[in-house]
């Protein structure tokens, strides 16, 4: 069993000047990895506007499997006109770890 974990690091439109506007960009693009079948949450830069961190997490019984899908919604948060991907930090857990 597998579990990979990364952090997508986001910088928002400069008129997500409030937590409401910040909250319009970032309950679509969660709603769209979630049908990748991961765990995903914002996770950091909460008091920031116009920054935002959102986690995603998956299980698989295979390395790659786990890799694909991260890769996937990487791709997918890439390729969002609205936004723009800063940086990724990616993790995998093994069994024996």
């Amino acid at each position: 069993m597998f579990t990979e974990t990364a952090v997508f690091d986001l910088l928002l439109p400069g008129d997500s000047r409030s937590l409401k506007q910040k909250r319009s960009y970032l309950r679509p693009i969660v709603a769209m990895l979630k049908k990748y079948d991961v765990s995903v949450a914002e996770v950091g830069l909460h008091e920031l506007h116009g920054r935002a961190q959102i986690g995603v997490a998956v299980v698989a019984g295979e390395l790659a499997q786990a890799r694909a899908v991260i890769d996937t919604c990487e791709n997918q948060v890439a390729g969002r006109p609205e936004i723009e991907l800063l940086s990724v930090r990616r993790r995998v857990h093994g069994d024996d770890d």
